[in-house]
């Protein structure tokens, strides 16, 4: 049982994101997450106001079934199967995470100090939930997709604007991490 408790190597996990790949390429599905968000809007009945709501979600079923298997399968992961919280990050990392005033940076998947309670209570707290979060939102919206679904399906499709959108996303990675969040800690 000690195998599941581990990072499967990437020639395991590899080819099974390949082989559900060409799946869902062979039924005529893409993958993305967003698009659930899409759907779960559709079904509250948003279609009634905004036309971009207003269609058939009941051909993206599937693809709810896929978040909800991801929420169990997290859940089962989380609660069940990690046989420790910390998280194996390398020496020069944890030392730049301490520079920017996170404490023990690798003990916990997530640092109180960013995703802890008590960060509701700052301003940079703030500024992570809520210009992080329309960023994001608009973000996929305006990139037609999750970085998900460019990633993994719209570049196994051969699309080149995921090609663009995926390296899009590393730029902006990098820019968060080198020069926008070193000013937000």
């Amino acid at each position: 049982m000690s195998w599941i408790y581990e990072p499967w190597p990437w020639y395991v996990a590899g080819p099974m994101i390949t082989g559900v790949m060409l799946l869902l390429i062979y039924a005529g599905k893409s993958f993305g997450v967003s698009a659930n968000l899409r759907s779960m809007c559709s079904i509250a009945g948003a279609g009634r106001w905004v036309d971009f709501f207003n269609f058939d979600w009941k051909k993206q079923s599937w693809n709810l079934l896929f978040i909800v298997g991801g929420a169990i399968g997290g859940f089962i992961a989380v609660n069940y199967l990690t046989p420790h919280e910390s998280v194996a990050i390398s020496e020069s990392t944890q030392a730049a995470l301490q520079e920017l005033g996170v404490e023990n940076p690798g003990s916990t998947f997530l640092p109180d100090k960013i995703f802890g309670a008590e960060a509701l209570s700052s301003f940079e707290g703030w500024i992570f939930l809520i210009v992080g979060g329309l960023l994001i939102g608009f973000g996929t919206r305006y990139a037609g997709g999750c970085t998900s679904g460019h990633a993994i399906s719209g570049l196994s499709n051969l699309q080149l604007p995921s090609l663009i959108a995926v390296v899009g996303f590393f730029i902006g990675g990098l820019i968060m991490t080198h020069l926008i969040l070193p000013f937000i800690l």
